[in-house]
């Protein structure tokens, strides 16, 4: 059996420090094949000095793209299932993979993603780790500069505008494996024991807690945690458990085959009242169109569907039309299948 991938998932305010750690983890891959997934290029300054490194000015979002150091970078703006697909799909998939989240993202959603049939066979949460900002914990914020933070609220339609900044640090804490107490040439010794145990009051025991001047931590301390955080998720508390994502644990996914499609918009029109009358949440697979010797290419994420040509179909190859179908446990197989003219 080929042993799962190791993701580390960090996550922490705007200004925390996690630009620079991961900057640093990318100079110290010792050897190691590392893909990055971040939510926009430009968060990570990935588009500046790390991108001129390969000679690249800019990328759009969504390329996967080769860095000069061996690493790869992936944006994940709108879904992270594709993003990680798009990674463990490559010819040569990465040795690990660093995922950072937004400073406002929680993390247990994206901890209970790894559960989806595409990942959990493939990839494991190896640790999730927290940085928070040492100088800011002493003076009672989470972030250094909170307006900065409101703003970055006011600006994501996505977020929970309604969920108080504490509840999004604890919830950051609650679920890591490690926490890095970043900025410490910024406090005294008094002040430095103080966060420390506040710190350490709201951590699990088995929480590692590491302090850091400007991101310097090794690869060898935040990499190779071994948590399988995805298989532990009743030990991660959060505020917001029970609420409307509180039994997404659970994923079921089949196939279907079809025949000969006459255009792609049939395939369209059966999908898109299925995906809504019976909540699906993800759609993948090839298409064979009448008369087109290329192969079709469809990926559907909730309610939006994407489609291509890609390649011509290969001597030998069977050319049908199959897609795999995916949501929470309870999926209503036949009504979808025959929605979907099976």
């Amino acid at each position: 059996m080929t042993a799962k991938i190791p993701a580390t998932v960090i996550t922490g305010f705007l200004g925390a420090g996690k630009t620079s750690m991961i900057r640093h983890l990318l100079g110290d891959a010792k050897g190691k094949r590392l893909a990055l997934i971040v939510n926009e290029f430009g968060d990570l300054g990935v588009d500046g000095e790390i991108l001129k490194s390969c000679g690249i000015e800019g990328c759009e979002e969504g390329d996967v793209v080769e860095l000069a150091n061996g690493c790869i970078c992936c944006t994940v703006a709108d879904d992270f299932v594709p993003a990680m697909e798009a990674l463990l799909d490559r010819p040569d998939p990465p040795d690990r993979i660093v995922i950072e989240t937004s400073g406002l993202a929680l993390p247990k959603p994206l901890v209970k993603a790894f559960n989806w049939p595409e990942i959990r066979t493939r990839v494991t949460v190896d640790g999730v780790i927290a940085v928070i900002d040492a100088e800011a914990v002493a003076a009672g914020r989470f972030a250094p500069d909170v307006a900065a933070v409101a703003a970055q609220r006011a600006a994501d339609d996505a977020l929970d505008h309604d969920s108080p900044l504490e509840e999004v640090f604890e919830d950051q804490l609650a679920c890591a494996d490690m926490v890095v107490i970043n900025k410490i040439d910024l406090l005294d010794d008094a002040a430095l024991t103080q966060v420390t145990g506040e710190v350490r009051a709201r951590l699990r025991p088995s929480v590692k807690l590491v302090r850091g001047r400007h991101g310097a931590i090794g690869a060898e301390v935040l990499l190779g945690l071994e948590a399988a955080a995805e298989d532990d998720l009743a030990a991660r508390p959060s505020h917001h458990d029970g609420l409307e994502d509180h039994d997404h644990d659970d994923f079921e996914s089949f196939a279907v085959s079809l025949g000969v499609l006459a255009t792609p918009q049939i395939l369209l029109a059966r999908l898109t009242p299925a995906i809504e009358d019976h909540g699906i949440l993800r759609v993948k697979g090839f298409a064979n169109i009448a008369g087109k010797d290329m192969r079709l290419v469809l990926q559907g994420v909730g309610a939006r569907l994407q489609h291509y040509y890609d390649r011509d179909w290969r001597s030998g190859e069977a050319r049908e039309t199959r897609l795999v179908i995916i949501g929470q446990s309870g999926l209503d197989r036949p009504a979808i299948e025959a929605a979907l003219g099976v």
